[in-house]
């Protein structure tokens, strides 16, 4: 078996979990809204680095660009995920600890799921309102602050805000999940963060013009920017159920060097509130979803694999690596465990 998908998908989710006690070490030079833009726009230039070594990439490869009618999507998603979210996350970090914002960020995943549920009329199970009551609890006791002996609620909030608007993201991106994601994560990073540093400047934010403002970028490049770049590299191999759970580490990863570096220690609550947020994470990526479903017939174009259910065209060459062009999908009835993915969006 092939180990370098799993790799990958650990390398992204350390990445990315490291983003927030890094984040936290840099609030004490820049503003909230500040470093989330300059998040946001290391995210873009560490793509287009990564792009300059890939230009050669084989045209089969590569996923459909957007079009005119995804703009919709798209700038919903760039507002909730890209201004909306990096800044409240940016400015619950600057009031409670990074131990704390790492694990309260798996809510994400819950977020995505209930918006899902209540707005585009997804099915669920037992499951997900388990989770969800399990890390609603587990946030309650990362909001308590041990230095003054009191709940300190308007951070945790701050971040709830924050992976509610991600949870949005995911859901709007997910509509053109079928197109070029890098592309998409260009746009995504490029104007989420001018918007955020257009915003800074405005409200007379200071933007320091020293080696702090590389940090900050080259920690966006890696946590966000890199950070994905592997997440799809893994997600070639590994299918989105098993990529997910592999990546839901990430948050663990970011508060286990959230008490190395800051010395984060909340007291006893910290050892309910991991084990909460481990059984949340766990009911979520475990969900079983089957049952007798239709795909009608239908032409399309988008990035596909030829070893699931639904792609079994042949081709000359008989690839089986993940590629795109124009296929045809016959009418079809079948049982079998599914996610609400692009392949999967029939009523209930």
């Amino acid at each position: 078996m092939d180990k370098k998908p799993i790799l990958y998908i650990l390398l992204s989710a350390s990445l990315f979990g490291l983003s927030s006690p890094l984040a936290k070490l840099l609030l004490k030079d820049f503003s909230p809204i500040v470093l989330a833009g300059l998040l946001y726009l290391g995210a873009f230039v560490g793509l287009f680095l990564y792009s300059l070594f890939t230009i050669r990439s084989a045209p089969k490869a590569k996923a459909e660009g957007l079009e005119r009618k995804d703009l919709p999507w798209l700038i919903g998603a760039i507002l909730a995920g890209g201004v909306i979210a990096p800044i409240s996350q940016m400015a619950g970090l600057n009031l409670i600890s990074g131990f704390s914002v790492s694990l309260l960020l798996n809510l994400e995943g819950v977020s995505t799921a209930m918006i899902a549920v209540f707005l585009f009329r997804e099915n669920t199970g037992k499951r997900l309102w388990f989770a969800l009551l399990f890390m609603t609890i587990a946030g309650v006791l990362l909001s308590w602050n041990p230095g003054q002996s009191k709940f300190n609620i308007a951070g945790p909030l701050l971040i709830l805000l924050a992976v509610v608007c991600w949870g949005i993201d995911n859901n709007l991106t997910r509509q053109i999940s079928d197109k070029n994601p890098i592309q998409i994560t260009y746009i995504k990073g490029l104007v989420g963060g001018s918007i955020s540093i257009v915003l800074a400047v405005i409200l007379g934010k200071e933007i320091p013009l020293d080696f702090t403002l590389l940090l900050a970028i080259l920690l966006g490049a890696l946590s966000y920017g890199m950070s994905l770049v592997f997440f799809i590299k893994a997600l070639k191999s590994l299918g989105s159920s098993r990529t997910g759970a592999f990546f839901s580490l990430g948050p663990f990863v970011g508060a286990i060097f959230s008490v190395i570096l800051l010395r984060d220690w909340l007291g006893w609550v910290m050892f309910p509130a991991v084990g909460l947020m481990v059984l949340g994470v766990w009911l979520i990526s475990s969900e079983k979803h089957e049952h007798t479903h239709t795909h009608l017939a239908i032409t399309h174009t988008h990035m596909h694999r030829h070893d699931d259910l639904h792609h079994l065209h042949s081709h000359p060459e008989g690839t089986l690596e993940p590629h795109i062009h124009e296929h045809m999908h016959v009418a079809l009835n079948h049982t079998h465990a599914h996610w609400p993915d692009i392949e999967h969006r029939h009523a209930h």
